[in-house]
């Protein structure tokens, strides 16, 4: 054989002997020890507004429905005082995108602080952890009560945590449908076993994902499935605001008595205490440099701080920081002028002009359709007066709660007029809510008025009661003689 190099490897197969190579490291389960500080404030201040908002909104009632209602059924979406239906798709594309750039201009900004305060993985990992922690115990009483036998004291704990994580999750679920089916419809209908199969399914999915993902999989979620994780680092740069270990400071970490001064035998700020380890969520170091597990909750800095107020040391040795503001030692002034970069200019203006337009649009949006459709049958004709006449079926739709009238003319042409093909204009009169029909309408010309072929002319329909009108644009067809 020839010469197979110096840092080539060479592996020698046994017959019939099976190898097996494991894709998944296993990791020990995480105990994140509780903290408080600045940053676990906001988190919980974060926790109740999301969560009042979620679990409260369903509950509200506006003009006589629910505030917020997604009618899957009726195929109307209600958010207080607006009413969507299909047609509007358009504003969910708006929306999507809005939310889309709104992340990446936050992310480029202040990296992950989504995901470490409003997440919904964070916000029910935080809550579940919380119901854990008043049940079983600290930290360590929950360590040692995962390694001791069975016994009553660890059934009883153990069952009441589920208890409450179950409950708390079904109630998640209960409300999620909320949103789609009437919430004081749907909680009675349940306690009475009547709801239907739908209704029950999702409540039993969303609530068996919200206890699996907040109650186990936890950092899990956070580490493996959730892919901004992932393309996180496309937006980030050397001026995005990320939770940093000051390694200049810190280095060389060593363990010291509480009395010793910081850098006494040449040791750095760092006493090696771990405890930033011991509070975070997903379990990463911080002093080994930025990772993607990384969610930027703080609880490392609210941890840190109370360790170096209690050594008598300086705040921040772990801290919100930018990559050039650590290299280069910027004050927070210098940072902050740092925010106004062409990325962060790029994704504001896109953004302010899609909100913008998305605004724009949603106010003049009229709560009335109209559609227009020539009748192909016949292009054009002559009544018996010797008008010329063309025939068109008008497709009206009322999209608000309460009975419209309307009223109807055409423009385009002189001499234009509309004549109702049952000789009742009542047919545009007494609309009722979110009724549609279908009218049809002979606009009629005296002829010799114009040339012969294909004219452009409009169709305006106002509401009287809110005096809006929309217009639809269609033609109408001269013959030739």
């Amino acid at each position: 054989m020839g010469d197979i190099g110096k840092n080539a490897v060479k592996i020698t197969t046994i017959p019939e002997q099976e190898v097996v190579f494991s894709l998944y490291k296993s990791e020990d389960k995480v105990y994140a020890r509780s903290v408080s500080g600045l940053y676990n404030n906001w988190r919980w201040v974060m926790v109740w507004a999301t969560q009042l908002f979620f679990y409260g909104v369903p509950w509200l009632q506006w003009d006589g429905r629910q505030a917020m209602l997604f009618d899957l059924e009726g195929m109307r979406f209600y958010v207080f005082g607006l009413i969507f239906h299909p047609q509007d798709l358009i504003y969910l594309a708006f929306l999507l995108i809005v939310s889309a750039l709104s992340l990446f201009l936050f992310t480029a900004i202040a990296g992950r602080l989504w995901c470490g305060y409003t997440c919904p993985q964070t916000v029910y990992t935080e809550i579940y952890m919380w119901m854990e922690q008043k049940i079983e115990g600290d930290r360590i009483a929950r360590m040692r009560l995962d390694d001791s036998k069975w016994n009553l004291n660890k059934v009883t704990r153990k069952s009441l945590k589920q208890f409450a994580w179950i409950t708390f999750g079904l109630w998640t679920g209960v409300t999620f449908v909320g949103y789609f089916t009437p919430m004081r419809e749907l909680v009675p209908s349940l306690m009475q076993f009547q709801a239907g199969g739908w209704e029950t399914f999702w409540v039993c999915f969303y609530g068996f994902a919200t206890y699996g993902n907040a109650g186990y999989m936890r950092e899990q979620v956070c580490k493996y499935m959730c892919p901004y994780a992932r393309f996180q680092s496309a937006m980030f740069d050397g001026d995005t605001m990320t939770v940093t270990y000051d390694e200049a400071r810190g280095e060389p970490r060593g363990a010291r008595s509480k009395k010793a001064s910081e850098n006494v035998n040449g040791l750095g700020s760092c006493i090696d205490c771990n405890i930033c380890v011991q509070v975070c969520p997903t379990g990463i170091d911080i002093r080994n440099g930025l990772q993607y597990e990384c969610i930027g909750c703080g609880a490392c800095i609210d941890a840190c701080d109370d360790v170096m107020e209690k050594m008598g040391y300086a705040r921040g040795l772990i801290k919100y920081t930018t990559q050039n503001g650590m290299d280069n030692r910027w004050s927070r002034q210098q940072m902050w002028a740092r925010l106004l970069r062409p990325r962060v200019l790029i994704y504001t203006t896109i953004l302010m002009t899609m909100v913008l337009g998305m605004g724009v649009g949603i106010y003049y949006k009229p709560d009335f359709r109209l559609d227009v459709l020539r009748d192909r049958a016949v292009m054009a004709r002559y009544s018996n007066d010797g008008k010329i006449e063309n025939v068109y079926n008008l497709k009206l739709e009322n999209e608000t709660e309460v009975v419209r009238d309307y009223d109807l003319k055409v423009t385009g042409l002189p001499e234009l007029a509309i004549h109702f093909s049952d000789n009742n204009a009542q047919q545009i009169k007494a609309l009722k809510p979110f009724e549609k029909r279908n009218v049809i309408v002979e606009v009629q010309l005296p002829d010799g008025e114009t040339r012969a072929g294909s004219h452009k002319i409009f169709f305006e329909m106002t509401d009287i009661q809110a005096k809006e009108t929309i217009r639809e644009k269609s033609v109408f067809i001269v013959p030739s003689n």
